[in-house]
């Protein structure tokens, strides 16, 4: 019977060619748009956790509070010894500390006067311990735009964005100028040796990148760290995991009244990441709805047509001995072929542009050079097991759902007005 509808389908398009390119287009449609936000959202997400979240991050309950002003002030103390208890306690987690801080680069000329300065906001890495993987994290050697990574005191590296802005080559000397731990005011001069290029406009304008070491002796920051960073090792972060060990962690500071005891943030809990990946979640399910009834709604108007073109041949079949329920049933096993085939289409299609996506990406720099925000400049898509039937279930779906709703004319159909519309 399958083969008999197969041939049906084949030598009469004219029926089956709209519903099977209308079905494929709503899966590609489906297939694409998933695959294209679930790769935007995840980039996001990354590049916050690989920057600035991490998947844990421990700090103390009055820096939490003022978080996003990055007070020094307020760091933890005694982080060497908490730092070994993290690394004992998880070992399933890399723990690495940072800092960030602001500060202003003063660049002078030969004769000692400024000829250029500019904001910066500095982040200071462990980058003479490999073993934490810092610089393989953020991807410094492949972001470096021009020179090299730092190996010594006092060298650092700039953002593509900010160097330029300030008119500074490879090899020269800057100084800068901030606040220490305790609000002293601290002077440092640097080399610069390296500039990278992260692709996030919000970073690349202003960034600064030195050694821990030196951000500790500019802040007088000995054995203190603003924040303690957790990354799963493979970097595969599990949101049940990180909720467990947040939360453990939390119980055993929860009788501690000392403003400056130490607190761990999933990734979820920071920035509002949380809200983010839940409305990312949403979004992608309501588009997979609209799509599916968007699709319900044309396949049906097609069946119908279809159906009224069709009218005659179902009274004959009818008039043969054909039950209706027969008739019925081959009609939705017609769709469901027809679905599939344009589900098929649809999804292999969809999973071409994903993953031409995923590999080139589209480069929206221009558009972002206004943008505070942490995103990514180049936007990819993301293949996922999830895409294979995303599409093509709701496809299937749509397909039947019209065909169930025009085939009930089947059962308004009558022998005995087949041989009065005959005889006319």
């Amino acid at each position: 019977m399958i083969y008999f509808l197969l041939k049906g389908i084949w030598r009469d398009r004219s029926r089956s060619f709209f519903p099977i390119l209308v079905t494929a287009m709503g899966v590609l449609l489906t297939v694409f748009l998933s695959g294209f936000m679930q790769g935007v959202f995840n980039d996001i997400i990354e590049q916050n956790a690989r920057l600035e979240t991490g998947h844990l991050k421990v700090m103390s309950r009055a820096y939490a509070e003022l978080a996003s002003q990055k007070p020094n002030d307020l760091a933890l103390y005694e982080a060497d010894s908490l730092l070994a208890h993290l690394r004992q306690e998880y070992p399933e987690l890399i723990w690495t500390p940072r800092l960030r801080f602001g500060g202003l680069v003063d660049l002078a000329n030969a004769q000692g006067e400024t000829k250029a300065q500019g904001p910066a906001n500095v982040t200071a890495l462990d980058l003479s311990t490999p073993s934490l993987g810092e610089a393989q994290r953020l991807n410094l050697q492949k972001s470096l735009y021009k020179g090299r990574l730092p190996e010594q005191p006092q060298e650092v590296l700039m953002g593509e964005e900010f160097a330029r802005r300030l008119g500074i080559e490879l090899g020269q000397s800057f100084s800068l100028m901030g606040s220490t731990m305790e609000g002293s005011m601290s002077f440092r001069n640097y080399q610069l040796v390296g500039v990278i290029r992260f692709g996030v406009v919000a970073i690349d304008r202003s960034s600064l990148i030195m050694n821990l070491a030196d951000a500790e002796d500019f802040l007088d920051m000995q054995d203190a760290a603003a924040e303690i960073l957790g990354y799963f090792k493979h970097n595969s972060y599990s949101v049940k995991q990180a909720k467990i060990i947040a939360e453990g962690f939390n119980a055993a500071q929860a009788d501690n009244p000392d403003e400056f005891a130490p607190i761990m943030l999933s990734l979820r809990a920071q920035n509002n990441l949380g809200q983010y990946v839940d409305y990312a979640n949403n979004m992608s399910t309501l588009i997979i709805g609209i799509f599916v009834l968007a699709m319900s709604i044309v396949l049906w108007n097609m069946g119908l047509l279809g159906g009224l073109r069709r009218y005659k041949e179902f009274g004959i079949r009818l008039a043969l001995g054909e039950a209706k329920g027969q008739i019925y049933a081959a009609l939705c096993i017609e769709s469901l072929l027809i679905g599939g085939l344009g589900s098929f289409l649809g999804t292999l299609v969809g999973l071409g542009l994903c993953y031409y996506l995923q590999l080139y990406g589209i480069d929206l720099d221009g558009a972002l050079e206004q943008s505070n925000v942490m995103m990514p400049s180049v936007f990819r898509a993301k293949l996922t097991v999830e895409l294979l039937y995303i599409g093509f279930i709701p496809g299937l779906l749509a397909s039947l759902l019209g065909s169930m709703l025009a085939g009930l004319g089947i059962y308004q159909r009558s022998t005995a007005n087949l041989f009065k519309e005959l005889e006319a």
